[in-house]
């Protein structure tokens, strides 16, 4: 990523990004609308830094991260931070293996990667950073699928699906008479894991004969390279590579087709595939490395800024303040009690439980 004066005048975000029914996949409604003005801020040096930050995870949170990190090098240039994409389950294993200072997270931490963390003796501090809309997409060439609803894509990626749902023609009726190829994130991903939840009902369930990846970038060129494609991952890399792709809408019931970008997925309208993005951060390592706190402090300071500027949704000044809260106190743990990918969820009002 070139380096640019990163300088956006301003972007509407829910305060509240989706109701608090934590678990459910009740269409939020915005209870308030906060300006964040999306500029970068500099962070108050109270001795020089130096060191190496490794960071590694989730393919889908790693711009975010390497945007963040980009700035920070230029203004603690003795600080090293390398991003690695391991995909969000691979990125924990590291993580709790003691293999890395900051984990990205395209969904909270599982209970066995919890439990994974307990014993290794890693404790960590989570801390939300962007809200994120999956993007579905197809070939350009696909002239006749503009709109999915989500019980259409439950029927394509259910486990059952496996072997029996080949054709377009199955899909709906007046679709083509042409072979159906799936395209998705790999089952190391955060981005698997919360579409799967969403889509299918339960984490981690969906057929097998799709041809998955952690790399965003392999997915764009296999949709963009065959005519018959359907996938998923992040709207970051479809906006990163629109002249390549087709976006789909997402109908989740109402009978209203959605396009995921900004507004959408801030103001709660695209549903339910609408996420938290996270970083995970190595207690220990934070009394270790000095470098750690003042690259966190910088993150969260700027996450809104670099967010947006990469394709994400920056989240408001008051859950950043929050984040910020939780960290300055060191208070490990998950807001999520280690249940996943959960759909349907108040950041806000999670965090502001720790008040």
């Amino acid at each position: 990523m070139t380096k640019t004066f990163r300088s956006f005048l301003f972007v509407f975000v829910a305060s509240s990004l989706i109701l608090a029914a934590c678990g459910t996949s009740t269409t939020p409604t915005p209870e308030t609308l906060t300006v964040v003005q999306t500029q970068i801020v500099e962070v108050e040096k109270s001795a020089p830094v130096e060191g190496t930050i490794l960071v590694d995870g989730s393919s889908t949170v790693a711009p975010i991260t390497a945007a963040v990190a980009e700035e920070f090098q230029a203004e603690f240039p003795d600080v090293r931070v390398p991003v690695g994409i391991s995909g969000t389950g691979g990125g924990f294993k590291k993580f709790c293996n003691g293999e890395t200072d900051i984990s990205d997270a395209s969904r909270p931490i599982k209970e066995s990667e919890t439990e994974l963390c307990k014993q290794n003796g890693i404790e960590y501090v989570e801390l939300p950073v962007a809200f994120d809309g999956l993007a579905v997409l197809v070939n350009p060439a696909n002239d006749f699928v503009s709109c999915l609803t989500v019980e259409e894509l439950k029927k394509i990626w259910s486990p059952e699906a496996e072997g029996v749902i080949t054709n377009w023609s199955q899909v709906r009726e007046g679709f083509p008479d042409q072979p159906l190829a799936l395209y998705g994130a790999g089952t190391d991903s955060g981005t698997y894991d919360y579409f799967t939840e969403a889509i299918v009902g339960k984490e981690g369930s969906s057929r097998g004969d799709f041809l998955p990846s952690e790399d965003d970038n392999v997915l764009v060129q296999g949709i963009a390279g065959d005519v018959n494609a359907l996938g998923f991952f992040g709207l970051a890399y479809y906006e990163e590579n629109a002249d390549k792709l087709k976006l789909v809408a997402i109908d989740n019931g109402d009978g209203n087709c959605v396009l995921p970008n900004t507004e959408t997925v801030a103001g709660g309208t695209y549903q339910p595939l609408s996420r938290p993005l996270f970083i995970y951060v190595n207690r220990a390592r934070i009394d270790q490395k000095d470098e750690i706190s003042a690259f966190i402090q910088f993150y969260l300071k700027n996450a809104g800024a670099l967010s947006a500027e990469v394709g994400y949704v920056p989240l408001t000044d008051e859950i950043y303040a929050l984040a910020q809260k939780r960290y300055d106190n060191r208070v490990t743990g998950s807001i999520f009690e280690g249940l996943g990918s959960t759909v349907g969820v108040s950041l806000a009002d999670l965090l502001a439980k720790e008040k």
